[in-house]
């Protein structure tokens, strides 16, 4: 790879007029296509912090992209990626939708996402805690790829809802053993059907998760951890934390 990635830089100085390896396509010219004739296993993937601002697009050209690389492989090569990790973006960001882009994305089949909701660093956006991403990518490549572990491949994702007249019962994925709370289930909020959303009380009831606000009669909608920076509060008992989300 570090011949890989001289040779990258000597070429694109002399070709590329643009001379940006962020330039489009030019990453993928000059590190990725020398490596599709070798065999791979798979992907791990960390980014997304440059894509906060257009989160709206991400799911679509991230999806496109794993594809891409499938075809070139000719195989459905697993891949598994890292959620960005909550941080204090600037005000016109909002990494949560980006958050939310990558966690739709995982409708795509052989696809995996460490959850890194519960790392993240208000003032710096590289969280220094990388042991944990690593062993959450493992995780997922050794329950699901080789099938070595028999236990749950990453923290709980939302599902389903179920609407009450006062409270909204939320339905995960990988539950695990069961759900568990920290620091009284805070970051959860509800909203009616003017989509006005209030901060909202949130208990564990079994394997679901009830929210409810006395502001709020007829609830539609429920979010969790909807900000750039927030304390991860939802895991579950193997201590994996739950995705944010919206379910809308």
């Amino acid at each position: 790879m570090k011949y890989l990635y001289k040779n990258f830089k000597k070429k694109l100085k002399k070709t590329n007029p643009i001379n940006n390896p962020n330039a489009y396509g030019v990453l993928f010219d000059y590190m990725i296509a020398p490596l599709i004739p070798y065999a791979i296993k798979g992907v791990l993937w960390y980014q997304g912090e440059s894509n906060v601002s257009n989160a709206k697009e991400y799911q679509e050209l991230f999806t496109a992209m794993i594809k891409d690389w499938r075809q070139k492989w000719t195989r459905q090569l697993p891949f598994y990626f890292v959620q960005i990790a909550p941080y204090k973006y600037t005000a016109s960001d909002a990494s949560q939708r980006l958050r939310e882009a990558q966690r739709k994305s995982l409708a795509l089949e052989n696809t995996g996402m460490a959850i890194t909701i519960d790392i993240g660093e208000e003032n710096d956006i590289h969280p220094a805690n990388k042991q944990d991403v690593g062993a959450r990518l493992a995780r997922l490549a050794l329950v699901n790829t080789y099938g070595v572990e028999e236990r749950v491949a990453t923290g709980p994702l939302y599902k389903s809802k179920t609407l009450f007249s006062n409270a909204i019962d939320l339905s995960f994925d990988f539950v695990g053993a069961g759900l568990m709370g920290k620091n009284w289930l805070k970051g959860f909020e509800i909203a009616g059907s003017n989509q006005k959303f209030f901060p909202a009380k949130a208990t564990i009831k079994g394997d679901k998760v009830r929210v409810q606000s006395p502001r709020v009669k007829n609830p539609q909608r429920v979010r969790y951890g909807w900000k750039n920076y927030f304390e991860a509060t939802l895991f579950n008992r193997e201590g994996l934390p739950a995705s944010s989300f919206d379910t809308e």
